[in-house]
């Protein structure tokens, strides 16, 4: 029986159920129509005689906690420690973090929505470091810095309650889209940069103003709350739309409003109910133990390499995940 409260992943549940029985030589003869409220049973006994118990006490039931991931082995655990490492460094050196973490998740068989939820709350730790990194950089300018900050914080909870109200099986499908997208994100980066760098040669110190300047950093926080895969990619394209500035100044305010979209974001998550608390503390520790090797290596790695590779990993994971 699946309990109350997470009905959105009843689909989920009932395929991994469903499953674990047939792995085991059983057989699922039947899914009983009977009348349940609101419960959907997925029946592998006696069907005729355990449904008048389940109508007349709804917690009566089979309930495999660790279909949601609620429940890890340490196998697990350390299979998702070990990909927020690699996570964390990578972020630290190229970004693209998430495309190693998310698709970990996802294979250790927590519900996609569940796992995207838990990778924003684990890997939220990570933003703070590099945002206090050049915080220097940003000198006069806390009016900009308090427009933004508002702005991509409203932008990540926006997201986030898109994400909850696009449910489970919605969202599962959306998977290898949402991966191939940051992929393709991350991909451009260095494009993104030296166009950059030609419009500031060619256009002076012309900045937007008003609405135009707040919109598309609105729209791409909207993005990181939700999934956020090359969300700094994204960020950094919107800010050199609205400003002329150097990129050293523009990557500064990228990990700011980066920041402030996860913080709000995760903050919001905490009470969905969706969180896998075991894994997001094993991934924060983790996350934050790769950034500060990422950070020791940086003189000894190519961010461009990297990144490419970062890039090939999930773009392979995407095609997985449509051949499915």
């Amino acid at each position: 029986m699946f309990r109350p409260g997470i009905r959105d992943d009843v689909e989920g549940y009932d395929k991994q159920t469903r499953g674990r029985v047939t792995a085991k030589g059983k057989t699922v003869f039947a899914r009983r129509g009977l009348s349940l409220h609101p419960t959907e049973v997925l029946i592998f006994g006696d069907a005729i005689g355990i449904t008048p118990l389940m109508q007349s006490m709804r917690t009566i039931g089979i309930h495999f906690p660790a279909s949601n991931g609620a429940e890890m082995t340490k196998i697990e655990l350390a299979a998702a420690g070990f990909a927020a490492i690699l996570g964390g460094g990578v972020n630290a050196l190229a970004g693209g973090g998430t495309l190693i973490t998310f698709p970990v998740l996802l294979a250790l068989g927590i519900p996609a929505l569940a796992a995207n939820i838990t990778n924003t709350v684990a890997l939220c730790p990570g933003y703070l470091g590099g945002a206090l990194a050049q915080f220097k950089d940003l000198s006069g300018e806390e009016h900009r810095l308090y427009v933004f900050g508002i702005t991509s914080a409203l932008g990540g909870v926006a997201g986030g309650i898109l994400l909850l109200l696009t449910g489970e099986e919605t969202f599962r499908a959306l998977v290898p889209y949402l991966i191939l997208f940051a992929a393709g994100l991350l991909a451009i980066e260095g494009p993104v940069h030296r166009w950059h760098e030609r419009r500031v040669v060619q256009g002076g110190s012309q900045h937007a103003n008003g609405i135009w300047r707040v919109l598309p950093v609105f729209l791409a926080s909207i993005y990181g709350g939700y999934f956020g895969g090359g969300l700094s990619v994204i960020v950094l394209a919107v800010l050199a739309l609205v400003s002329h500035e150097s990129l050293t100044r523009l990557n500064a305010l990228k990990q700011v409003i980066a920041l402030c979209v996860n913080v709000a974001a995760a903050i919001f998550f905490l009470f969905s109910g969706k969180v896998i608390w075991s894994a997001t503390v094993v991934m924060a520790i983790g996350a934050l133990v790769g950034g500060g090797i990422g950070g020791l290596a940086a003189d000894r790695v190519r961010p461009s390499v990297l990144r490419g590779i970062v890039v090939v990993f999930g773009v392979v994971i995407s095609i997985a995940y449509f051949l499915r």
